[in-house]
């Protein structure tokens, strides 16, 4: 969940301040906030924007059938889970589909978002 994203998130950022290019910006006479923002926060980065839909997307199912159940509220994630409990198979493979859409739809961003912090990524195909 959000703890785990927070933790994968302070070691990126410590794995990549103890690199070299780093302590190579530091001796060069970088100010501290362009050696963390130039440098180690484009590449910190990167191990986040590619783990961010999968707990995303975790997250809001859990947690819609979590508060949907708690609160008997009506919601996908307990029509998603009464269907399963039921079998009835078209409506949990409908909530399935919605929530893989929904995760592909995260994928695509992600992956836009990689182009936007590191301009060297780019997706053109290679002949």
């Amino acid at each position: 969940g959000f703890a785990t994203l927070t933790m994968l998130t302070k070691n990126a950022f410590l794995d990549e301040i103890g690199k070299q290019y780093v302590v190579t910006a530091r001796a060069k006479g970088l100010t501290e906030t362009r050696v963390l923002y130039g440098h180690v926060f484009r590449n910190a980065m990167l191990i986040i924007i590619a783990g961010f839909p999968a707990a995303l997307i975790s997250m809001f199912f859990a947690g819609a059938l979590l508060i949907e159940t708690i609160f008997s509220l009506d919601g996908l994630g307990l029509l998603g889970f009464e269907s399963a409990l039921n079998r009835d198979y078209p409506v949990m493979f409908g909530t399935l589909y919605i929530f893989t859409l929904i995760g592909l739809l995260l994928k695509i961003v992600s992956d836009i978002t990689y182009t936007v912090v590191d301009p060297r990524i780019d997706f053109e195909t290679r002949e």
